[in-house]
């Protein structure tokens, strides 16, 4: 078993400009990042820095993290996700999260300003320096390029509607890898051997896979109509 060290990343073939279509996923030391291009060529990094990642050239990127973010109530968007696939998607980010010390104090303030039902999940809150740290770096403008997705919404598309197992289960994980193999990730398999020593999750690095399998090939969306205080679309792309 080849262990890597911290931060290693992947050489690229060529050069950076190699990547095409980007997807990338948050974990617990930063980002995933994985790339592939019109000829299927293809490579993955990850990086502490979310804005390393993004500002690499590419025709198109696509994120697993919320854009546009409410000021109160649940986006739209999520609401329609979850509808499709269920707890996966966790709703109720918004842009007062930053301001509770911890997320029983948020959710204190969500029952009592919103209503029973209305706080945020474990999930959520363990995310919400990645949410922060997105949109610090997304404007309406890089927004005609970076857009939010969702890996269990791609991968129901790719795979015609059917239900797969659980991501976490042996069968799942292989159902996705084989799905995205399909459609040009042929080193997916070897590159969740390299992994190891880095703190990419198996399933950080899938939903990244899946995420530029988006990018290069979404054309549907779900939102859309609503905009933030920052002029941001809320939609999920898939």
């Amino acid at each position: 078993m080849r262990v890597l060290s911290v931060w290693w990343r992947a050489p690229l073939s060529g050069s950076e400009g190699l990547a095409e279509y980007l997807g990338v996923d948050g974990f617990r030391r930063g980002w995933v990042a994985a790339w592939i291009d019109d000829q299927s060529n293809q490579e993955f990094d990850y990086s502490q820095s979310l804005s390393r990642l993004l500002l690499m050239p590419h025709k198109r990127a696509m994120i697993d993290m919320p854009i546009g973010l409410k000021i109160s109530g649940h986006r739209i968007c999520d609401i329609s996700a979850r509808e499709l696939v269920g707890t996966t998607v966790f709703v109720g980010a918004r842009r007062n999260l930053w301001e509770f010390p911890d997320q029983a104090s948020a959710n204190q303030y969500y029952w009592r300003h919103e209503g029973p039902g209305m706080g945020i999940s474990c999930q959520l809150w363990n995310i919400r320096d990645k949410i922060k740290e997105v949109d610090d770096f997304i404007t309406p403008d890089r927004q005609a390029s970076i857009g939010e997705a969702h890996p269990e919404l791609i991968f129901r598309k790719l795979g015609h509607q059917h239900r797969l197992a659980r991501k976490k289960s042996e069968l799942g994980r292989h159902q996705r890898v084989r799905l995205l193999a399909d459609r040009g990730f042929v080193k997916l398999s070897k590159w969740l051997e390299q992994r190891y020593g880095t703190g990419i999750g198996r399933d950080d690095l899938i939903d990244a896979c899946a995420c530029a399998v988006a990018a290069r090939d979404s054309t549907a969306r779900l939102g859309g109509d609503e905009i933030d205080t920052r002029g941001l679309r809320m939609e999920i792309n898939y």
